[in-house]
């Protein structure tokens, strides 16, 4: 079979992605990954064909103070952001379009799609090709065992309002919606009931929907339709074509192995109100502790530092091979870093910005692998200096983690995916392996 993959976000949104399109092709299937064109060279590097569609609502990543603004709670740039954001999608519709139906994705069986490229279902509509919903985490199908990880809840809600909470995915519709349905129509597409439900088929069947996510870190829900699945992460490993994608650069190398492991400190794409003031926190508290740290600048995140013996600036690396040598993780809460800090077997502190991140510190917490997390708006030298104390000085928390991070490699998530996908297609092998 042939599958399009369409995804939007940051590169913890692609990644996965690219390790299932890995694992399509090694059991004899076709993939085509469609994201933003900013992704092109990574896609490629892991020898993954690659669609470019509009950056889209991404360039807001670029301009630096929307997003730090709306993490920080400004309602001015939330309300410029809400007006903004229909246009940004304008053309990465009609590029995911191309893509579909003259560009490589073209003779597709099967559409996968991460929800925030909202193309998917529609697209697959258009084709006559099933579509499965696939995620990092459950953020659309409603349960009453948590509130909905989009936003900051308690999570001593009752059952009913928990699932009741899961209407906040319906603000991509109402934000989007309109804009939606032009599409649809130069698609030919008519109107239909739950048309921008991305839970059910065009006859109104529940659809099928992957989680990204350990069984082990987040239990399924036992009120889960069965066509809702939990495969277990999908990890991207030693499958680029370079070698500097392979292997950790030299200086980090040395820096490892000069002393006992260092504190690695990394916020992804979260830049927040003020990069340069996180990065003093984050040294000044590694510092009031006695410890070396790693830290990432990430895309437009912490900030450079004087060269010193105790502080290694890094950018992008293989965090595989990184993080098992590091002895705590202390990052935001994004679905990669998360996976990849619970698959090392380290101890870890989360602090995060938006959205689900606040979930997955909560539920590092729960599972005693990492202290309360500290939100970004908190955090300053003191209170991120006595998280790290508590995170390497907890032998217990340190057992969880080791624990938690062997179940967890056990697994293979990828593997389980393309299982699900073949039940879709009904899918053989379209070349040899």
């Amino acid at each position: 079979m042939k599958v399009l993959i369409l995804t939007l976000g940051t590169r913890g949104d692609v990644q996965p992605f690219v390790a299932l399109a890995r694992q399509l092709h090694q059991q004899g299937h076709e993939a085509v990954i469609a994201a933003p064109h900013r992704f092109a060279a990574f896609v490629r590097d892991h020898g993954v064909t690659f669609a470019g569609v509009d950056d889209g609502p991404l360039r807001v990543l670029d301009e630096g103070s929307p997003v730090a603004d709306v993490a920080n709670g400004g309602v001015r740039a939330k309300l410029a952001l809400a007006r903004a954001l229909p246009t940004m999608f304008t053309q990465l519709l009609r590029d995911c379009w191309v893509v579909a139906s003259e560009g490589a994705g073209r003779g597709a069986d099967l559409v996968v799609h991460n929800g925030q490229i909202v193309a998917g279902p529609h697209l697959a509509e258009k084709l006559g090709i099933p579509a499965v919903l696939a995620l990092p985490l459950p953020m659309y199908v409603p349960t009453g065992a948590f509130p909905w990880p989009g936003q900051d809840l308690p999570h001593t809600l009752p059952a009913v309002v928990n699932r009741l909470s899961y209407a906040g995915m319906r603000g991509t519709t109402l934000m989007f919606g309109h804009r939606i349905d032009r599409w649809r129509e130069e698609l030919g597409l008519p109107r239909r009931r739950g048309r921008h439900d991305p839970l059910r088929t065009v006859d109104g069947a529940p659809a099928p929907v992957l989680h990204a996510v350990s069984p082990h870190v987040l239990p399924r829900p036992a009120d889960w339709p069965a066509t809702a699945v939990m495969t277990g992460y999908w990890f991207l490993e030693d499958t680029a074509t370079t070698p500097e994608a392979q292997s950790l650069p030299a200086d980090l190398d040395a820096f490892l192995a000069a002393g006992e492991p260092p504190v690695f400190v990394g916020f992804g794409s979260m830049s927040g109100a003020d990069p340069a003031a996180t990065t003093v926190t984050v040294v000044e508290a590694a510092r009031r502790v006695g410890t070396r740290v790693v830290l990432a600048t990430g895309w437009g995140g912490l900030g450079a530092v004087p060269p010193s013996d105790d502080v290694l600036v890094v950018g992008d690396v293989p965090y595989h091979r990184l993080l098992p040598r590091v002895s705590v993780v202390v990052h935001h809460g994004g679905a990669g870093t998360t996976g990849a800090a619970v698959a090392a077997g380290r101890p870890q502190l989360v602090c995060p910005y938006v959205a689900d991140q606040p979930f997955r510190g909560r539920r590092m917490r729960a599972l005693g692998v990492a202290p309360e997390p500290i939100s970004q708006r908190k955090l300053g030298p003191e209170n991120l200096a006595g998280a790290l104390s508590q995170a390497l000085g907890d032998r217990a928390m340190a057992t969880a983690a080791a624990e938690l991070g062997r179940r967890v490699r056990a697994e293979n998530g990828v593997a389980a995916a393309v299982r699900e996908l073949e039940k879709v297609v009904g899918g053989t092998p379209t070349s040899p392996v």
